[in-house]
């Protein structure tokens, strides 16, 4: 685990909770993607908006950073040879048609045991052999070996038999096989420029975002620019840990395109701020920043004191308490700001989490203390330009 905190506050997992009415939890998306709100937050004073007015608040030479991952069909339903019901989580696909999957079951099979999924590979489904835990003996994950019918590969596998899996607060009837949001979700829990397979979550500050924004925002002389972050379901877990510092973070993989790197030294040479749309961005910008490493897997805990090095911006959805992402926004914009800007949200019922609303946020300045300063403070211009320059 990597976590960054501050000196001058010591801060725990109750500073991170607040009140939230079950009615505000978005099943759905708006009607229009663009057509969802928007709380203005960069400044003190409040503004209430909707999504489509944020090209008027960006200026020409600012650079929007999107996470490009694409939300699979992960969510599998099966049962093993005893008959009992079984749910996996695809979250990684590995060489071998080997994946890696969380497991939901009421007793774990064997190591060898065969599961059937959808019916199993005699039926039309597919096979998938239990290998062991991931990555090691005492992994929380499980390893398997998928066996379709016709030497299908897992992305096919899921394609073929898989469902959008969706968040756990937002209510569906998956497992039936008769859910009548599946159209929906299928179009709306992914976000217009989608491009590289592999999560199971979708970046979903994002989803906001329709041509009609896209197109304002060019003829704003906004560019735009793309990482990928491969969201995990560790994305929806609390923290439980009242010290945060015992919290140990889920792993993510990233990857940062050339194209990327050379956007941001433009942006950097020319006064324009790093906007990041949603946490994911921020998380994939950061650990580059902090690491130099331009694809790998991040476990980056951001809370409050850490010294932001690229972003300026932040677009993002509101988050569940006492989570990780609670306290990335608050080491951004400052924690009394954001538990202020939460309060009004409930308060003008915004709607919350994925399918919710979205805020704007600027970056509060940041004074490094010692030991930051000690771990490596550079400027995000030099960080960006010496990036670029590689």
């Amino acid at each position: 685990m990597t976590a960054f905190s501050g000196a001058r506050r010591t801060f725990h997992l109750s500073d991170f909770d607040f009140e939230l009415p079950a009615e505000l939890i978005a099943q759905h998306p708006a009607a229009e993607r663009s057509a969802s709100r928007l709380l203005d937050a960069r400044e003190p004073e409040l503004a209430d908006r909707h999504f489509y007015e944020l090209p008027d608040l960006l200026q020409a030479g600012d650079l929007l950073i999107f996470n490009d991952t694409q939300v699979i069909k992960a969510r599998v339903f099966g049962e093993k040879s005893s008959g009992g019901k079984i749910e996996l989580l695809i979250e990684r696909v590995l060489d071998g048609n080997e994946v890696v999957a969380h497991m939901k079951v009421s007793k774990k099979p064997a190591v060898g045991g065969v599961l059937h999924m959808m019916g199993g590979k005699k039926a039309g489904g597919f096979d998938a052999v239990l290998m062991g835990r991931w990555p090691n003996e005492m992994g929380a994950l499980f390893r398997l070996r998928l066996d379709g019918p016709h030497g299908e590969t897992p992305w096919e596998l899921m394609q073929q038999h898989g469902h959008i899996p969706l968040p756990p607060y937002i209510e569906r009837e998956q497992q039936s096989g008769r859910d009548p949001n599946q159209a929906e979700d299928e179009v709306r829990y992914q976000t217009v420029f989608a491009k590289n397979p592999g999560a199971v979550a979708a970046p979903t500050a994002a989803l906001h975002f329709d041509d009609k924004v896209l197109a304002a925002l060019e003829a704003k002389g906004v560019e735009r620019a793309s990482v990928t972050l491969h969201v995990g379901a560790g994305t929806f877990q609390p923290v439980k840990t009242e010290n945060l510092k015992d919290h140990q973070m889920h792993s993510e993989w990233y990857d940062i395109p050339l194209p990327t790197l050379a956007a941001l030294e433009r942006c950097r040479q020319r006064g324009g701020r790093v906007v990041a749309v949603g946490t994911t961005t921020v998380r994939t910008l950061e650990s580059w920043a902090r690491t130099g490493q331009l694809s790998g897997d991040t476990n980056i805990f951001i809370t409050p004191g850490f010294p932001y090095r690229v972003v300026d911006m932040l677009v993002t959805n509101f988050h569940l308490p006492k989570s990780s992402l609670m306290m990335l926004v608050s080491a951004f914009a400052g924690y009394e700001h954001i538990m202020d800007l939460y309060k009004h949200a409930v308060a003008h019922q915004y709607r919350f989490f994925s399918y919710g609303d979205s805020m704007l946020l600027q970056r509060k300045k940041h004074i490094a203390t010692g030991e930051e300063a000690q771990a490596g403070s550079e400027e995000p211009t030099s960080a960006a330009s010496g990036a670029a320059a590689a």
